[in-house]
């Protein structure tokens, strides 16, 4: 992991020992870089120079509190996570933190397990946050980019604006951050799809927008079900069923296009074009045209891309899976016109680019799927 890549934690206690033990401790994880502080000063001077990622600090220090830093550095950056570590003496004023804005406290003396544990926790808070305001800033730019074109009222672009950010904030508690970046990325394939089949301009849109709701019936879904490492039960799949209809029921009622397409495509992307999905059993025409788009996107991402109960896959075994079937795809689940604009899209017409992972194999100097090679590179780099 080149240093750039390091996350950087930020320790301040004034005692020296503990101190030291934190930092040799925390300077063993090969993807952290660690820098001590042994008070409030020189803790908000770090802040300022440095693109700090988790402040753990101790609570009791003279002059300044861990406390007051705490105040201190929230007014600096607000969303910056900070740990404060206490004595069981001090439970009552940690707790009292909390509500101030402290992200954690552990208590002293603490194992090294949570240490790791309370800031994993952190750091994934830090990488949600800055994911939804990715995304939600890749939206406003693109409403504002296509009003003209779409004819959007600027009142239009603000009740869309107003209202998917509103159904947007239901998943706050969500924590699986690779299934954050999995919607992120059926968005921008529905739209590439949906434009390689010639549909119109408004239903490109929508479904752009659209379709990265379509998992947000999952949570409603258990945890202890939903990232289950192992093969699900019957009963468990019975659950995970439920997230389609979950998810048409939270999108529903809306009077705006894209927000009745989402509910669409949350009740629809596991229907399957043979009749074998969920959750109606929908069959060929019977399923809405952009449920069919979003069931070949979501399943080709779902292949390529890491879970906690299988490995990634290359885009070259995703393809082969898709076109030739395996023990749980079928080439029979897709709309043969929607299967073939995929396959077009993602192996032939690479022009512009793909902002997320972008699906290309590379060989040697070959592109794999007849993508242009030096463009392949430079999109890989």
């Amino acid at each position: 992991m080149s240093k750039a890549d390091k996350k950087i934690i930020l320790v301040v206690d004034d005692d020296a020992d503990t101190r030291d033990a934190i930092f040799l401790n925390l300077s063993e994880q090969p993807d952290f870089t660690v820098i001590a502080c042994t008070g409030a000063e020189e803790a908000l001077d770090k802040v300022k120079k440095n693109n700090i990622d988790v402040v753990l600090t101790d609570i009791v220090m003279p002059e300044v509190s861990g406390i007051e830093l705490l105040e201190k550095i929230h007014h600096l950056k607000h969303q910056l996570p900070v740990i404060l570590m206490t004595g069981y003496a001090d439970l009552n004023i940690a707790i009292a933190a909390i509500k101030k804005g402290a992200f954690d406290f552990i208590l002293k003396p603490f194992h090294p397990d949570y240490l790791h544990h309370s800031i994993k926790k952190a750091l994934q808070h830090t990488s949600f946050l800055k994911l939804k305001e990715d995304y939600n800033r890749y939206l406003e730019n693109m409403v504002l980019k296509r009003t003209e074109e779409l004819e959007i009222s600027k009142k239009h672009a603000e009740n869309l604006s107003h209202d998917v950010v509103k159904r947007l904030t239901t998943v706050a508690e969500f924590r699986d951050i690779e299934a954050m970046e999995h919607v992120s990325r059926i968005g921008f394939y529905s739209e590439i799809v949906a434009r390689e089949l010639g549909m119109p301009e408004d239903f490109i849109q929508a479904i752009k927008f659209a379709a990265p709701l379509h998992d947000i019936g999952k949570i409603g879904v258990l945890d202890s079900i939903l990232l289950k490492p192992g093969a699900l039960t019957h009963e468990e799949f019975e659950v995970i069923k439920t997230h389609t209809m979950n998810g048409e029921r939270i999108l529903s009622g809306s009077r705006h296009p894209v927000l009745q397409m989402a509910t669409s495509i949350a009740l629809n992307h596991h229907e399957k074009w043979d009749g074998t999905g969920y959750p109606k059993g929908l069959k060929g025409d019977a399923i809405p045209f952009e449920g069919r788009i979003v069931c070949i996107v979501d399943q080709y991402d779902a292949i390529r891309n890491k879970r906690v109960y299988k490995p990634s896959f290359s885009h070259e075994e995703a393809v082969k899976k898709i076109t030739q079937g395996d023990d749980r795809t079928r080439t029979e689940h897709f709309d043969p016109d929607v299967l073939d604009a995929t396959l077009t899209q993602f192996c032939d017409n690479l022009r512009d680019g793909f902002p997320f992972d972008p699906p290309v194999a590379i060989e040697g100097d070959r592109a794999v799927g007849g993508c242009d090679p030096d463009l392949a590179n430079l999109i890989n780099k």
